[in-house]
């Protein structure tokens, strides 16, 4: 077991280390105060697309327990705490009146931030969408990205004081590809055309986004949450290092190069770009606005292979086998050198502000007992991922800081409340927390770092 102090000793002392978690994983409370039903909801309610028809309900009582879980994360010794805000708690319908409740929660929880000397980060969108927005259509949709720069403006009117850097997006990869093209997550879509709608118009609200971020809040350090795959060949031959290059443009490409070029990759352009919805003068301007930081979300490598079919549709790739033998519960490979190669590689390619890991954590569900949660893989996946990190702080990148993912366990999509991620357990019948081996690990290496001389600024 690599020791924390040892670790630590490697990480600057403005470095800043925090733990995350999003407003659909463990909220609960779905009916409460004004909240009205996000595509989740609806989704999460329908036959075959969540394990066990698990919903978000109740998911971890955070809207009851807030305070609690506030307590929870000073233990844990972080100074950051990365949280998302539910749309259809600010403005249920995504359109139209605004929820005061709503606003009066996230009051509450970045004052309880503030009061517990707590660097507050918020997400913008982490998938929950106003469900009423899927009667125009939802992220396929033009005004849905106006009505996200509404929503934006809302929250930052009221928060924006007291916030100490915003995200507009969590994972936009997941809310285009996995939710429009692949069907895993809400709304369940499964059409190219409706997922290149979805990719333009989300990158839009992105941008409509920072917008209303610089209008209203100017101080606040705005950035953009992607979970960048690595991928990586099967082989060496020119077939897969081809099919590699056409699925860093589809699974990258169309969000970086947008945002920090200001255009859409070549290859993906020349083979969906007349499936796309129309761009219209200035939203290339609007997406590639510069923005301070941008996070990184990573857990595992993306291997492909050249798909031989013909007529196969872009990027026209297969899945290539695993090198390490390691896995999560959730079936994903262990592989920490891909998380410092994709950093390498996306700094070469694109002209990139300072980043966070904002998400990199694993799955592997083992329970309580005798009062302990012995959890060894999860403590030697994050030791492995942060040599990593360290590695990369040595050869000059501006990594800012590290959340695990995540706090606790939640909500896990698709996989409902079978998949635990959690730094902390979660006995769902009771809502017990009890802090795993992994998360007593985390706590004495965030304890490391003097508390007020976490993070920099931006």
């Amino acid at each position: 077991m690599i020791d924390p102090k040892t670790l630590a000793s490697r990480f600057p002392g403005d470095f800043l280390f925090g733990v995350a978690t999003a407003s659909f994983q463990i909220e609960g409370a779905s009916k409460a105060d004004g909240r009205k039903p996000s595509i989740w909801d609806a989704f999460s309610n329908m036959p075959g697309r969540v394990f066990g028809r698990h919903n978000g309900d109740m998911a971890c009582d955070h809207y009851n327990r807030w305070e609690s879980d506030l307590d929870l994360i000073k233990e844990m010794g972080v100074a950051g705490y990365r949280f998302s805000i539910a749309w259809p708690r600010i403005i249920p319908e995504g359109t139209g009146p605004i929820n005061e409740k709503g606003l009066d929660f996230y009051d509450r929880l970045v004052d309880g931030l503030k009061a517990r000397g707590i660097k507050a980060y918020a997400t913008l969108y982490h998938w929950d969408l106003p469900l009423s927005l899927m009667g125009d259509g939802g992220w396929t949709a033009r005004s849905t990205a106006q009505a996200f720069q509404r929503y934006t403006r809302v929250v930052m009117e009221r928060l924006g004081d007291r916030l100490d850097a915003v995200a507009t997006f969590n994972e936009p990869w997941c809310s285009v590809w996995l939710s429009h093209l692949y069907g895993v997550h809400a709304p369940g879509e499964r059409s190219m055309d409706a997922a290149l709608h979805a990719l333009h118009y989300t990158n839009l609200a992105h941008g409509l986004s920072v917008q209303a971020i610089r209008e209203v809040a100017p101080n606040v350090p705005v950035g953009l949450v992607l979970n960048a795959h690595e991928t990586l060949p099967g082989s060496d031959s020119a077939e897969d290092r081809a099919a590699a290059e056409r699925a860093h443009q589809f699974h990258n490409g169309v969000f970086f190069d947008p945002v920090f070029k200001g255009q859409y990759p070549a290859e993906f352009l020349s083979a969906l770009g007349h499936r796309m919805p129309k761009i219209e003068e200035g939203d290339l301007a609007i997406i590639s606005q510069k923005l301070d930081w941008w996070g990184l979300n990573y857990y595992t490598p993306m291997r492909v292979a050249d798909d031989p079919t013909p007529g196969a549709e872009f990027p026209a790739t297969v899945g290539a086998p695993p090198i390490s033998k390691v896995k999560t519960d959730i079936g994903w490979e262990v592989y920490a050198p891909a998380l410092k190669s994709l950093v390498e590689r996306l700094y070469a390619r694109y002209d990139l502000p300072v980043c966070y890991i904002t998400e990199n954590g694993a799955c592997y569900n083992m329970e309580v007992e005798g009062g302990e949660v012995e959890d060894q893989p999860r403590l030697d996946y994050y030791a492995e991922h942060l040599d990593k990190v360290a590695d990369l702080i040595a050869e000059g990148y501006p990594m800012q800081g590290y959340f695990a993912w995540s706090l606790m366990d939640n909500f896990e999509w698709a996989e409902g409340y079978r998949m635990r991620f959690g730094l902390v357990h979660v006995d769902y019948d009771t809502q017990v927390r009890t802090i795993k081996k992994s998360g007593k690990w985390y706590r004495d290496l965030a304890s490391e770092f003097p508390k007020g001389n976490h993070g920099q600024a931006l």
